[in-house]
């Protein structure tokens, strides 16, 4: 069952410590079997020519079981495996609506805190009619922003926000009115989440990496989930390609971590959605269940944007997922309330429309496989 929650509903909230909506016992389900996995993903690599490697991790009643197929890339001597670590994109977002969440728990903010309480003078944003942008509009995809600032202008397409500088955030904030009001009308939010996560690092004054590892990783034991590579991870690096198969460079952020810069691994992946399951207790447990508190309609039927999360319901089942794309990986992650089946799916191509599409099939095969005419960007 969906929630839809009203303004009114939200501004009572002070301390989001709540059970996982629309959440039953798992029916002990399984997910595809190895083989069967093992043979999608060489379709997509053998014939459909979408991406270089994949590294999928499936958890079910079974147990948890890891499948790869394809390379790291052409110079990477190291085999995919659960450790192998790519850019995870917009997965990001659901790390920076948790840290949000943390920090009411702690009591640090208040989700109907204006973002303007946390801004200097020269990154004031304009308000529509004296109404301004909450925290939780900004983690709820429903600030009233666009998904991308009007003066990003990249020299280079393909690492969009290396050179973006909190300067030109705050031009943009200033000089830019919202289309919408706040809190009421859903759109993507790559500048949103980047502008949410660098409020949180002003509050706490502490760099976004630094909260995110302290408050999350840490805690949960995600060890290889960073903006900063080691040395360690670097090794383990699989190689981004584009669309088209041809190797690319990393992607760099400068001041929009939030909404998609962390690095991670399957392994890493699959203990974050151990905790977002409740399959084992932690600090966080009451600001990770919050997360899918409040839902707001997207403009897709059937798909809601939590904080961070979408919810999507179809073929009896109800998905908590979130993908993420750079210039050279897609990424999925997500598990179905109902049957208990978690999934990742990580590949080091920019593959994203393929990648999603394979990510709900393994969590519910009902769902359907990507179509051959997908263009798999």
């Amino acid at each position: 069952m969906r929630i839809h929650a009203s303004r009114r509903g939200l501004a009572a909230l002070t301390v989001p410590v709540i059970a996982v909506p629309g959440y039953a016992a798992p029916l002990p389900d399984l997910g595809p079997s190895s083989d069967t996995i093992r043979a999608l993903l060489a379709e997509r690599i053998d014939i459909r020519r979408d991406s270089v490697g994949y590294v999928a991790l499936i958890r079910d009643a079974n147990g948890t079981r890891l499948v790869t197929y394809g390379t790291a890339g052409e110079q990477k001597s190291r085999a995919l495996d659960g450790d192998t670590v790519f850019e995870i994109g917009s997965i990001t977002k659901v790390f920076t609506a948790l840290l949000l969440a943390d920090m009411v728990v702690r009591g640090e903010v208040a989700l109907t805190d204006p973002v303007a309480k946390y801004l200097p003078p020269e990154g004031q944003p304009k308000a529509l009619d004296n109404r301004g942008i909450s925290l939780l509009d900004l983690a709820t995809y429903t600030s009233g922003l666009p998904d991308l600032p009007t003066n990003l202008h990249p020299q280079d397409n393909a690492n969009p926000f290396a050179e973006y500088s909190v300067q030109q955030l705050y031009k943009f904030l200033s000089e830019y009115t919202p289309r919408y009001y706040p809190g009421s009308h859903y759109e993507y939010a790559n500048l949103g989440f980047g502008l949410l996560g660098h409020v949180l690092s002003l509050r706490a004054s502490r760099s976004y990496e630094e909260l995110v590892v302290s408050r999350i990783c840490e805690p949960l034991g995600l060890n290889d989930t960073r903006i900063t590579l080691t040395s360690a991870m670097h090794e383990r690096l699989a190689q981004g390609h584009d669309p088209s198969l041809h190797a690319i460079p990393g992607r760099a952020f400068s001041s929009l971590a939030g909404g998609g810069a962390l690095r991670s691994t399957a392994n890493d992946m699959m203990r974050f959605l151990d905790a977002c399951q409740g399959r084992r207790k932690t600090d966080l447990s009451g600001a990770i269940a919050s997360l899918l508190e409040v839902r707001h309609e997207t403009d897709t039927e059937g798909v809601y944007a939590a904080a961070g999360w979408f919810v999507e319901t179809a073929h009896n089942d109800e998905l908590v997922i979130k993908d993420g794309g750079t210039g050279g990986y897609a990424t999925f992650i997500g598990y179905s309330t109902r049957k208990g089946i978690a999934a990742v799916l990580l590949a080091n191509t920019a593959s994203w429309a393929t990648n999603q599409a394979l990510g709900r099939h393994l969590l519910n095969a009902n769902f359907p496989l990507p179509t051959p005419m997908d263009p798999g960007n």
